[in-house]
């Protein structure tokens, strides 16, 4: 997989792409991540990226012309222009300067590479976009995925991470200003994400979070491969409670079926310990799932002794 982040402060991500997780899963060879500084692609010596909102108000708006420009120049095989240094400081390289630049902020927009829209025919490998025999099958790639994270997209869930980490190709768009200008929403785009109802500066913080649970579900990045499987949120369940060494401290003691080396009876009270906690803490996700009888009977018990603690 590979996942490009566009953004105005790439230093952000240094330590987060390089460390733990993602770190190692890059040295495996797994995942290539990187980010990149979309003010390169400003097209003018002063690197302007944003403006004021048509119509008058406060704030400053992203623009789209260096948004589209960085873009395109991802799928097109680029990787972000310049150098580390470039990237870093936002220098615009050569290839975006000047009369490139200036063609790139007025192409029009239905030629966004968007699902739908015919730029994505360089990631399909179409005649026009390869210069391939018109004769010859298309080699068919898939377009990737152009996320923006703002306040007003979708919810990310585990189930969106799991369908994001089929992807072979995610490219992560971060403002920082009043807005995005409607155009990346309605010609470039293909998902908006939201990480919760509140606000935060940039789009940074979210897409670090975002790209962690999406790359930890690739195979063979978690040393064992059923951590991700049993994690919170992927059966639809939280998850129980865990104990390691010492089996007692402090006068806590592990409970006694963990140590009695019957995995069945284990396997159901890790079971039954999810339905708790998932019934007392966000009973919410219980109506998304398809229940066995034994878990209706276990949640049934659970209720009874709710009223009755109650009654008396």
């Amino acid at each position: 997989m590979k996942v490009d982040v566009l953004t105005l402060f790439p230093e952000m991500f240094d330590g987060v792409f390089h460390s733990s997780i993602l770190g190692k899963a890059q040295e495996k060879g797994i995942v290539q991540l990187s980010a990149v500084n979309f003010r390169q692609y400003a097209g003018n010596k002063h690197g302007t990226v944003d403006d004021t909102p048509y119509g008058g108000g406060g704030g400053m708006v992203l623009k789209p012309d260096p948004i589209f420009a960085a873009v395109e120049d991802l799928l097109q095989g680029g990787s972000g222009g310049g150098s580390q240094t470039d990237r870093k400081e936002g220098h615009a390289p050569e290839e975006v300067s000047g009369a490139a630049a200036e063609a790139s902020s007025q192409a029009e927009p239905e030629h966004a590479p968007g699902i739908d829209h015919p730029a994505a025919q360089v990631q399909q490998g179409s005649d026009s976009a390869t210069g391939a025999d018109p004769g010859a099958e298309p080699a068919v790639r898939r377009s990737p995925r152009i996320i923006l994270m703002c306040p007003q997209g979708e919810t990310f869930t585990q189930q969106k991470a799991e369908e994001l980490s089929r992807e072979e190709h995610l490219v992560f768009v971060c403002g920082h200003y009043e807005g995005y200008d409607e155009r990346i929403r309605e010609h470039l785009v293909t998902d908006e994400l939201s990480i919760g109802d509140y606000v935060l500066t940039g789009g940074e913080l979210p897409a670090m979070v975002v790209i962690d649970s999406i790359v930890r579900l690739l195979s063979g990045v978690l040393g064992n491969e059923t951590s991700a499987v049993t994690d919170s949120f992927s059966t639809g369940l939280l998850e129980y409670p865990h104990y390691t060494r010492p089996p007692e401290f402090r006068g806590w003691k592990v409970p006694d079926i963990l140590l009695s080396g019957h995995h069945a009876n284990i396997e159901t009270w890790r079971r039954e310990q999810a339905l708790k906690r998932t019934w007392e803490r966000r009973p919410d996700l219980l109506d998304k799932l398809e229940l066995t009888k034994q878990d209706q009977a276990y949640l049934d018990k659970l209720r009874t002794a709710s009223h009755s603690s109650q009654d008396s």
